[in-house]
């Protein structure tokens, strides 16, 4: 990652602002820094050459000034440094999370939750160390750097070009020692990712291992992974360690030969006490800040490597909506005066999904009329959760979807018209009422609780509460309550939507036969209402009771002559 990275300024507004007001404060503090010299300088000579205490108060009071403004502009410093750091995270976290809508479930769904959830938090957080320390110790070293070398040129020509040429030696040894240091921060990084990853799937399954007695075998990997990422982090601090000792020693070594200069002429005569001085104090402060940025480097070294990963996610989304603008506007234009569907509801012609190299579904056509009850059956592989991602728009997709007879925007995850329940009900943390309600901003109390009686959980308080994962209702109280909320959604679809679409898929696979009853009447009153209704099942009452069957062969996918069979 380059020093300062635009996309930082593209992606996190705020940072601009922070940025100029950071500045400014570099800007004082660089004043102060040789106000500071220039009245020690003189008080010290003009003490030594026996001026009384009278002509010293006035530089004296003055430099008090300094010291406090100084101090001042630390503070000041130090609360901008925090406050900008604070509102980069939250930008470039709100446009994280932007990043993931309009990448869509299916680019999500191809990456690890863990690692996105380590991006997104613990990265993030990360770059309180870069943006809050590295980054104004790089505007301070830009602006004083050079504001100070060239005041030690003029007032010491000598030494202004010992430090002109010592001073390069530092960012040199900087990107050789960085370029190792990034090698090993991205080993560490990939650890930690792999670390998440792995513990995150061994809570998940840690039932399952301690029911087949596995769950120790696992604490061997986990102690190994740990073990892992705690080598890469000793790594990546002894690289900082080593990184700050050499940057030490060729700044003092490089002030050592400005004092032993200044020495030397001071006892020839050929220098004034007073501009030695001045000269000597400040050639520290020429390294300070270039030594200050290789450290604060490396303290920021873990925030680099998660922005670097933050703003691949970001161009990525930003590149895919630059594609969509300008077909979509061309898209408008072409589908407003082809309705192919005399009727309204949903149509899928040339569908095609795949994953990699493997064809899932190959050119296939389906329609769903309004108020219509279609059940979509086949065998296990054959395809149908992979139609209905399509239809969610969740998988990258060929060929064409229409809802009532407009072309459906494979990219957009804006469909108000759908309403879905999958085969986990994919519950959060809340309450019962909160999660069939999800989305809402204006829950409607007494719709949630028809739709919870429409399933058979009327006595299900809406308070109850819900924890992660599904926590505190059974497995077929989960699966209900995901129904509800698309029945809930369905009842609040908007008018101009459109012919509302409720999609189910298995949904009566943890439910007995009386509960599953229920949930083939709640869909056929929604057909009955005007509303296309399509449910993938295995169960022979769903599709005895379907208006439609829509029969996808194992591998439909494979050839044009064996396409989707209907039976109405």
């Amino acid at each position: 990652m380059r020093p300062l990275d635009p996309r930082l300024l593209r992606y996190a507004r705020g940072a601009r602002s922070v940025l100029a007001l950071g500045a400014v404060i570099a800007l004082v503090q660089t004043a102060c820094t040789l106000g500071f010299a220039w009245f020690v300088a003189q008080l010290v000579s003009r003490s030594i050459a026996g001026d009384p205490i009278d002509e010293l108060l006035p530089s004296l009071w003055l430099l008090t000034g300094i010291v406090v403004l100084r101090s001042a502009a630390v503070l000041a410093a130090d609360a901008v440094n925090a406050r900008g750091s604070a509102v980069v995270r939250s930008e470039l976290r709100r446009a994280l999370v932007g990043a993931f809508e309009a990448l869509g479930p299916g680019w999500v769904s191809r990456r690890s939750s863990a690692a996105l959830t380590t991006v997104s938090g613990r990265g993030l957080d990360a770059l309180d160390a870069y943006f809050g320390r590295y980054v104004p110790q790089l505007i301070l070293t830009a602006i004083a750097m050079p504001i100070i070398a060239a005041v030690i040129f003029l007032q010491d020509p000598i030494s202004g070009i010992t430090v002109v040429v010592t001073l390069p030696l530092i960012p040199v040894f900087m990107i050789l020692i960085g370029f190792a240091t990034q090698t090993v921060q991205r080993r560490q990084w990939d650890t930690l990712a792999h670390l998440s990853r792995g513990f995150l799937e061994l809570v998940a399954g840690m039932a399952t291992l301690k029911l087949f007695g596995r769950q120790h075998r696992q604490v061997a990997r986990v102690r190994s992974v740990t073990e892992e990422y705690r080598v890469e982090t000793m790594k990546v601090l002894r690289f900082s360690f080593m990184s700050g000792f050499a940057l030490e020693l060729l700044s003092s070594l490089a002030v050592a030969v400005v004092a032993v200069g200044i020495g030397l002429r001071l006892l020839d005569g050929s220098l004034l006490l007073g501009t030695g001085l001045f000269v000597l104090i400040l050639a520290p402060e020429a390294f300070l800040p270039l030594r200050n940025v290789g450290a604060n480097y490396h303290a920021a070294a873990e925030g680099v490597t998660a922005a670097e990963e933050v703003f691949e996610i970001l161009d990525e989304a930003a590149a895919l909506s630059e594609q969509a603008t300008p077909g979509a506007s061309a898209r408008s234009v072409s589908t407003a005066g082809h309705r192919t569907q005399s009727a309204p509801g949903l149509l899928l012609h040339g569908l095609d999904v795949r994953y990699g190299d493997q064809v899932v579904l190959d050119a296939l056509d389906a329609s769903f009329p309004a108020g219509t009850m279609t059940a979509v059956v086949g065998p296990s592989g054959a395809g149908k959760t992979s139609m209905a991602s399509a239809i969610l728009g969740f998988v990258e997709t060929g060929g064409t979807i229409r809802h009532d007879g407009v072309e459906v925007s494979p990219t957009s995850a804006d469909r108000p018209w759908l309403s879905w329940a999958g085969q986990r009900p994919a519950l959060i943390a809340g309450t019962v009422g909160g999660n069939v309600a999800l989305g809402d901003e204006t829950p409607d109390d007494a719709l949630v609780a028809r739709s919870l009686s429409r399933v058979g959980l009327s006595t299900l308080p809406l308070e109850h509460p819900i924890g992660a994962v599904g926590d505190g209702v059974s497995g077929g109280q989960a699966q209900r309550i995901a129904i509800a909320r698309a029945l809930y959604r369905l009842a609040r679809t908007p008018a101009a939507a459109g012919t509302p679409v409720l999609l189910l898929d298995e949904p009566s696979s943890a439910l007995d036969s009386a509960s599953e009853a229920l949930v083939i009447d709640a869909a056929r009153e929604a057909a009955h209402a005007g509303a296309v209704v399509i449910v993938i099942t295995h169960r022979p009452m769903i599709s005895e009771r379907a208006d439609a069957v829509l029969e996808i062969p194992v591998r439909a996918s494979r050839a044009h002559d064996e396409p989707a069979v209907l039976h109405g």
